[in-house]
């Protein structure tokens, strides 16, 4: 476990008695934010869609915080994600923070000439529903106390990759829905704001790439000997930037999408 209880930093007290829900949590970025959140005295709900890797989860924050809890559930079903976020807004009557991550593609990186029709509408409904639909969900929860909203997205949707057609529409999806929630929920005192990964350590997805000789391996191992640091981020930095992001110390940030690249690339929109 990467965090410990008096690691809590005083710039962070902020997060005591308020409630974060960090879906697709039980593992990667999205279990190294949790575990910043918890350590900094938030009420902490984790989820995760398999009940062996939620409670493991579950276990190792317990160690960090009693404040946590599992609402088990896929957040691309909208009803699903419905249920994760009232299970949330019941603890204290209200949502306050809000980190949509996870969402495992269902279609790894592939040229798009090499995709079936059907490919091509799993690979972007796959990422991008379990992406927007607690938003959605949480929304009438978060509108009496305002808050902060952070999407976990990809530099693919900044920065063209083969191979990475559809996966970058949907990067480029969460950035502008980035940009046109943060001007809509304004009214409401809801900061929305997002980080994009390039290829990270640390995390399941890194597992399965590396898993095997194919495509999406050799990909990933030319972009791996291009970080100008000779290695990758690390979920724990993304997990920084992420908790910063829903931190009052970014209390004037909205609408704004960083790169957690290492330096890989610069530039986009």
């Amino acid at each position: 476990m990467s965090v410990a209880v008096g690691s809590l930093d005083a710039k962070y007290r902020e997060f005591e008695n308020k409630v974060a829900l960090v879906t697709g949590s039980s593992g990667g970025v999205g279990l190294r934010i949790a575990e910043k959140l918890a350590a900094c005295g938030a009420h902490v709900v984790i989820n995760s869609r398999s009940a062996a890797s939620g409670e493991k989860a579950l276990t190792g924050l317990k160690a960090i915080s009693q404040q946590v809890t599992l609402a088990r559930g896929d957040c691309g079903d909208y009803h699903a994600a419905e249920g994760i976020v009232a299970s949330a807004a019941a603890i204290n009557g209200a949502i306050d923070i809000l980190v949509s991550s996870g969402a495992q593609g269902s279609v790894p990186p592939t040229p798009f000439a090499e995709m079936t029709g059907d490919q091509l509408v799993t690979a972007f409904t796959s990422r991008f529903y379990a992406r927007i639909f607690p938003v959605h969900a949480a929304l009438p929860h978060m509108q009496t106390r305002g808050g902060a909203i952070v999407l976990v997205g990809t530099d693919a949707g900044r920065h063209p990759t083969p191979g990475e057609s559809m996966i970058g529409v949907v990067g480029a999806g969460v950035i502008m829905l980035t940009k046109a929630l943060a001007r809509e929920f304004s009214r409401w005192k809801i900061r929305v704001n997002s980080v994009a990964l390039t290829l990270t350590s640390d995390t399941p997805s890194w597992d399965r790439i590396f898993s095997g000789e194919t495509f999406q391996s050799a990909l990933f191992s030319k972009a791996l000997a291009k970080f100008p640091s000779g290695r990758a981020p690390t979920a724990e930095e993304v997990a920084r930037v992420a908790v910063f992001l829903a931190s009052e110390q970014a209390a004037q940030v909205t609408g704004q999408t960083v790169s957690v690249n290492g330096g890989l690339s610069f530039g986009g929109w």
